[in-house]
């Protein structure tokens, strides 16, 4: 897996497509704020980039678009998510398109939010043709199905009834709600084995049927997994602070990256560990 400070190889006219997972930006990081902003600019520089994915997880909590939609001109003027979606504008206006997928903590966001930059909220499964390959794109907590009373939950809270009635809640009221479920969630990882978190083999072997692979995040295991049936399954990874008590803190991230390759003339996918020095 090659790591890269940025995106900017020796061959960035090849970079295709990007895509990414478990950001879990907030305002109480500001480290993976300035990160995702430093990876617009390396988009920016990609003179053939056509599509960023973002799949799931971009926030650490989302309770509704008009926690931005409703602020007044002054309180947007100052607030950490105007530059970023400045930028994801720029790079929207730049050809590139940007397709956005809920995750188990952003299930709430909106094509309202979206439309502030031109991006698109899509939805799981979601196929992408690289080459002569299907590969199938998905958040990846549907596939953790070993832990029966967070699917049961999922179940409940992806309920169209379920969101309407969070989102007729006042502001205030849903920011309640979203800290103590975020609580019970901590709680409750903290006491399940590890294999329960994460994704299930026959659940796996289920989806990889009709596509030739499979690519999530969701489980913050970064990794390149064969099948027996010799199929891949791609996990990207969670954006993390590394060395925050030192002099030169860093995020990292593997995310992933489409490029044509000179040899065919055709896309290939490809894991690839993005750096951040935080200044």
């Amino acid at each position: 897996m090659q790591t890269f400070n940025h995106l900017i190889t020796t061959r960035p006219h090849e970079v295709r497509q990007v895509l990414i997972s478990d950001l879990h930006l907030s305002p109480e990081e500001p480290a993976l704020v300035q990160a995702f902003l430093a990876l617009l600019d390396d988009c920016l520089a990609l003179p053939a980039l056509k599509r960023l994915f973002i799949l799931g997880d971009w926030f650490e909590v989302w309770v509704g678009d008009d926690t931005y939609l409703s602020l007044s001109d002054d309180e947007l003027s100052v607030h950490w998510l105007t530059p970023l979606i400045a930028k994801l504008k720029k790079l929207r206006i730049a050809g590139c398109e940007i397709l956005v997928m809920h995750g188990n903590r952003d299930f709430l966001l909106g094509q309202p939010f979206c439309n502030l930059f031109g991006g698109e909220l899509i939805y799981e499964p979601y196929t992408l043709l690289i080459g002569a390959q299907t590969y199938r794109l998905e958040h990846g907590d549907a596939l953790c199905i070993d832990d029966k009373k967070y699917q049961l939950f999922r179940k409940v809270m992806r309920n169209r009834f379920t969101k309407w009635y969070l989102l007729n809640k006042s502001l205030e009221k849903r920011l309640i709600i979203a800290d103590n479920m975020r609580k019970k969630s901590q709680q409750s990882n903290a006491n399940k084995a590890t294999h329960i978190m994460d994704v299930n083999k026959d659940a796996v072997d289920k989806v990889l049927y009709d596509n030739d692979a499979l690519l999530h995040g969701h489980t913050h295991r970064p990794d390149i997994h064969q099948t027996t049936d010799n199929k891949i399954r791609y996990v990207l990874g969670d954006w993390r602070l590394l060395d925050s008590d030192t002099r030169q803190p860093k995020v990292n991230a593997v995310i992933g990256a489409v490029v044509e390759e000179n040899v065919n003339n055709d896309d290939e996918f490809r894991l690839v560990e993005f750096q951040y020095l935080v200044r």
